[in-house]
């Protein structure tokens, strides 16, 4: 069994992408737009004019395939209840990659070393998604 995160940022999905690829390496494995889908557009959930949106995209942040969307393309993606977690090899990657979420986005709680890791810190990112980067602590 697999999980895997869909996120619908809600008609920012193109940029979105292109911020993880700058950010993360993040690779897009797969892209559909609106106007690739194979149903009749009357049968579609696309609003009018969203041909040129993302429909359906699947991308890779290291192992991990994550899925997105641009929804019903509403203009204010709203990510709640979750963080994604991303596990540095170490302490200069984690700088790295927190200072790269956090352009554009919101600091909640800086990197700094905690009683369960060397370096832990949360962030979010200028969609509205929220991460934990860690330095897992050595066994």
């Amino acid at each position: 069994m697999q999980v895997q995160p869909y996120l619908f940022f809600e008609g920012r999905c193109d940029e979105a992408l292109e911020f993880y690829k700058k950010a993360l390496g993040a690779e897009v494995a797969m892209l559909m737009r609106y106007k690739d889908n194979p149903e009749p557009a009357q049968e579609s959930n696309a609003p009018a004019g969203s041909e040129n949106k993302v429909m359906h995209a699947a991308f890779r942040i290291g192992q991990t395939t994550l899925m997105a969307s641009d929804g019903l393309c509403g203009g204010t993606p709203s990510f709640q209840g979750f963080s994604l977690t991303l596990t540095a090899r170490d302490e200069a990657e984690a700088k790295r990659l927190f200072g790269a979420l956090g352009e554009g986005g919101q600091v909640r709680m800086p990197l700094a070393k905690t009683f369960f890791a060397p370096n832990f810190g949360m962030v979010t990112d200028r969609f509205g998604v929220s991460w934990m980067v860690l330095v897992p602590a050595k066994a």
